[in-house]
């Protein structure tokens, strides 16, 4: 089989770690490097030996082909990027959140079906041992009928992070923190557990003035499977990190699965049941001042691969992207009200 070629846009950290992972494997070939920082050209084609370009359209009317575009470009830029190289008719890795709208991310879908490509979704933190772990259980019923569920995400994002002048803390390009710091853990949440309803909330700012968004919210729903759930979240706690966990509390057991990004199993007791040992988890990713979620984007670019080679599905696909967003769109909704 051939490689399969990729290009990236956007070449933050983000970027540059999808381009690393492209880099290493030895079925895809990265073709070309996009970012409108033209100041990074140099350190671009040194580091990944590969031409660099100032634009999406700039690279497009090079010639040079691509198979995949990944898109790391803000938050707000997603969708308009997915379309781009969809029209170029290439399959499209979108960076999390799909979009910032529910509307974006159905034009980006549209899209995809009329050029019969494919859009995969970096929801990277499906491959952390105990969310794979806690699929298959839920998956076989083993909990039986659940009664609550409950997500706490408890970060810290102040002004190392929030700098002035760039895309992250603006309405239009970043969107809010559960769009750019906890859609990983809402997508879990949808994943394992399904849909949900009956959304109320309370939102606080308590740290950040200089952004146009709440950093924390408190979030009630119901699911439509059955059971209540709860969404605490915060990017107010001091100088970096405290946990990202689930609890899980069904008829037949209970599990919570925490640590700092979701990556340790902290209690499993169900009935009939002996928790297997699990692999160790991979580190989150380490930006300096503060860190994201596990790096597991090499498993990302691996399915990508292994499904245009028809080996695979996708991990994440865009509907799922979708509805994360959507969900999102619902519980910020209710600032309004």
């Amino acid at each position: 089989m051939s490689k399969i070629k990729f290009a990236v846009i956007g070449l933050g950290h983000i970027g540059k770690r999808h381009a690393q992972m492209i880099k290493n494997n030895e079925w895809a070939e990265l073709v070309a490097g996009i970012d409108c920082n033209a100041t990074l050209k140099a350190d671009i084609e040194s580091t990944f030996g590969c031409p660099f370009f100032n634009s999406a359209e700039e690279f497009f009317a090079s010639g040079i082909k691509a198979d995949v575009i990944n898109v790391c470009t803000p938050n707000g830029l997603h969708a308009q990027h997915a379309i781009l190289a969809l029209e170029n008719a290439c399959h499209v890795v979108v960076e999390k959140p799909m979009g910032l709208t529910k509307a974006d991310c159905e034009k980006v879908i549209y899209k995809s079906l009329q050029a019969h490509k494919h859009v995969f979704c970096v929801m990277q933190n499906r491959y952390s041992p105990p969310s794979a772990w806690l699929k298959q259980v839920l998956t076989e019923g083993r909990l039986g009928k659940i009664y609550m569920a409950q997500i706490n995400c408890y970060w810290n994002r102040d002004e190392r992070y929030y700098k002035k002048g760039g895309w992250k803390g603006t309405l239009d390009l970043d969107g809010g923190p559960l769009f750019t710091q906890f859609s990983h853990f809402l997508d879990i949440m949808y994943w394992l557990l399904g849909d949900i309803k009956n959304i109320t909330a309370r939102f606080e700012n308590f740290n950040h003035a200089y952004t146009p968004f709440e950093d924390s919210g408190a979030v009630n729903f119901d699911f439509y499977d059955g059971g209540l759930g709860v969404f605490n979240y915060s990017t107010s706690n001091w100088d970096k990190n405290l946990e990202s966990s689930l609890t899980i509390i069904g008829e037949k057991g209970s599990i919570k699965v925490g640590g700092q990004y979701m990556d340790k199993v902290e209690f499993c007791h169900v009935k009939d049941y002996e928790m297997p040992e699990l692999p160790p988890s991979n580190p989150p990713n380490d930006y300096g001042a503060y860190k994201g979620s596990a790096a597991n984007h090499h498993y990302v670019i691996e399915n990508v691969i292994d499904t245009l080679q028809g080996k695979s599905t996708a991990t994440t696909n865009a509907l799922e992207g979708l509805k994360v967003v959507e969900i999102i769109e619902r519980i910020y909704a209710l600032k309004a009200k």
